[in-house]
């Protein structure tokens, strides 16, 4: 269990002489989280704001130009330069060579789209006349018919019939001569007399008529002797372009990276001016800072510039209106958990980060759920394998391996002590017991499991509370000391009542149920009293009294809900091997004798069980962890800490 890391707001004073050279120690060393304070700047330094903001979008607009250019020569960006030679480069010394390089690049890629378009026009022709090569008639005298229309050209398969139909009504002749899964090539043929009319239904149909240049004269085999030949030229046109645009590559790779990591650290340090308060001579620059790093960014800052004034204030927990950023940076296979708790939220600066918590439960609750060794193993390896990256449609969970393979683990550990393997409950010995021959006790086991965490909910609300100083909803908030002391004196009250030989009476817990739950109903009242807020009610005292019943009432459902949805947790384990007996069940149905068939049954019903269940109850260990234990002590909300970096870093 952790706090976010300790942050320590910072102040600075720059003058104005040594604004590159601060901001460049600020940006270099990442951990210095930047609140904005250009609202600070005086009147005279608008001026200097306005400009720096341009500078920003004149880099940004050279950045974009620089990536298409790398794009088109298929340059792909490379890696960042050493932090020595992350400076600032002046708009007008980099802009004519990037339009030089994009005139370039832009005159190869005309060139080539030209070349490969000509290549696809002719290939389209002889695509189109190689049906009809074996006629004998001269094309040229299709061009202009006196007494018939003549279309030949490509059409959508699905659009041949429709057009068929559209002219069944007017004499003309439609013959399909060559066809594909999408394409067809067709010939109509009509009358002059009804030209436009075929023309508007070839159209309808998104039929592309062959349109040769008068160049190409004689019959359709002739005319696609002298294609080929324009072909084989355009491939050459085509190659010797590529051939170019290769060259270019090579000889502008290494100046095009160049210039993107030089623009894009000039673009963000302008970006980061921009966000200074600007003073007559000075800047004021205003963020946050770990508190161990507070020491190391301090003296790289007074050697960039002596004349810098540094005001550091350590932030304190209490601090609970303070917006402060919150650092999360668990190693291992905690960060592949603290996943899970930014999915929900990211914790506030006074409180408890759950990445700890949720790593010893929610392993916990799906190896209970989903007991079963050889299941167990089976995501163990799957985990693996997803987080290996190695095969390229599971990168995109590769996040979840580590929560798979710990999952697995202990899903292994409770097949062992529910004696299950692959569904099998007559191979291994149980070491506790086999949930569907104890169904109560397991159940009443899991309730007791969900007492605890919900207990341990209410200590760490409690303390999340005492660190923010937050007096009132330490002591008389319902997730704090006096729903605490109400939740525990129900369950001696339950107990007392249906446990034979219980050895405290009910009576006992009477007295501090009901103290508790007038506290827990006054609670807003309590805390205006102790925090000296006046008035303590606010609006109309029956309406409040009305609430507070309501609230009340509220409060005890969600404590009985709460706690009985852990029954959830048993339940899946006895599901869980009833579910493997049925897949038993078909097998033997399908094959009494257990033959082949017999096992294939009993493999797909394992690899069900595996997929479908095992979603399933990873889906409510979630609801279990979300809804019931971090709704007692964890609201979220917080900051992300976001340093400014010139070059790029896998940390958070």
């Amino acid at each position: 269990m952790f706090y976010p890391q300790s942050m320590t707001e910072t102040e600075l004073i720059v003058p104005e002489k040594d604004l590159l050279a601060v901001t460049r120690v600020l940006a270099g060393q990442g951990v210095f989280h930047q609140t904005d304070a250009s609202y600070l700047s005086s009147e005279m330094a608008i001026a200097s704001v306005d400009s720096w903001q341009g500078k920003a979008t004149a880099y940004a607009a050279l950045e974009r130009r620089v990536l298409a250019a790398m794009q088109a020569l298929d340059v792909e960006e490379g890696p960042p330069p050493a932090a020595e030679r992350a400076s600032m480069i002046e708009v007008e010394v980099v802009r004519p060579l990037v339009e030089q390089i994009e005139q370039e690049v832009q005159k190869a890629s005309e060139q080539l789209a030209s070349e490969q378009e000509q290549l696809e026009q002719l290939q389209s022709y002889v695509h189109q006349l190689e049906p009809l090569a074996g006629i004998a008639l001269d094309v040229g005298a299709l061009r202009q018919p006196r007494y018939l229309f003549s279309m030949l050209g490509l059409i959508p398969v699905a659009n041949v019939e429709r057009l068929q139909m559209s002219l069944a009504r007017i004499p003309s002749v439609l013959l399909t001569l060559r066809q594909d899964s999408r394409k067809a090539v067709v010939w109509l043929v009509g009358t002059q007399r009804n030209a436009d009319i075929l023309k508007r239904g070839a159209r309808s149909a998104y039929l592309n008529p062959l349109n040769l240049p008068d160049a190409y004269q004689g019959t359709p085999s002739e005319i696609i002797e002298s294609l080929q030949t324009g072909i084989e030229r355009a491939q050459q046109h085509v190659a010797e372009q590529k051939a170019t645009m290769t060259g270019l590559h090579e000889a502008r790779k290494e100046q095009l990276q160049m210039l993107l990591w030089r623009v894009r650290v000039s673009r963000m340090l302008a970006d980061v001016i921009t966000r200074f308060g600007r003073l007559r001579y000075t800047c004021l620059i205003v963020g946050w800072v770990p508190s161990s790093g507070v020491a190391d960014l301090t003296q790289q800052l007074t050697q960039a510039s002596p004349g810098i004034l540094i005001e550091t204030t350590p932030s304190k927990r209490g601090g609970i209106k303070q917006n402060v950023p919150v650092a999360l940076h668990n190693p291992g296979i905690l960060h592949a958990f603290q996943l899970l708790v930014t999915t929900y939220a990211r914790p506030r600066y006074e409180e408890v980060d759950p990445t700890l918590l949720i790593m010893l439960t929610f392993p916990l609750l799906f190896g209970a759920m989903f007991g079963d060794v050889g299941h167990g193993l089976v995501l163990v390896l799957l985990g693996g394998l997803v987080a290996s990256r190695k095969v390229r449609a599971l990168r995109g969970l590769a996040s979840l391996g580590m929560i798979i393979v710990a999952c697995g683990l202990v899903a292994t550990l409770f097949g062992f002590l529910y004696g299950s393997i692959f569904g099998l409950e007559n191979v291994l010995p149980a070491l506790w017991l086999r949930p569907m021959d104890n169904i109560m006790q397991i159940l009443m086991v899991a309730i007791g499991a969900g007492v605890v965490l919900l207990s341990l909910g209410f200590l760490l609300g409690m303390l999340n509370a005492w660190r923010a100083r937050d007096w009132g909803r330490l002591l008389f908030d319902h997730n704090g000391f006096a729903g605490f002391v109400l939740y525990w004196s129900l369950i001696g009250l339950a107990a007392g009542a249906f446990v034979v030989g219980f050895p405290v009476r009910p009576l006992v817990f009477v007295v501090p149920a009901a103290v508790a739950g007038l506290a827990v109903m006054f609670s807003e009242v309590l805390t205006h009293l102790i925090a000296g807020h006046r008035p303590l009610v606010e609006g109309g005292l029956g309406t409040y009294a009305i609430g507070t019943i309501f609230e009340l009432f509220e409060t005890l459902i969600s404590f009985l809900s709460n706690s009985l949805s852990y029954v959830r947790v048993g339940a899946f384990a006895v599901a869980h091997g009833g579910l493997s007996a049925v897949v038993f069940i078909l097998a033997l149905m399908v094959s009494p004798n257990r033959g082949v068939g017999y096992w294939i049954v009993v493999a797909l019903g394992n690899l069900f069980i595996i997929g479908f269940e095992g979603l399933i109850v990873g889906i409510q260990t979630m609801r279990l962890e979300y809804y019931e234990f971090f709704s007692k002590f964890f609201a979220g909300g917080g900051m992300r800490y976001q340093p400014i970096r010139l070059l790029p870093t896998t940390k958070e």
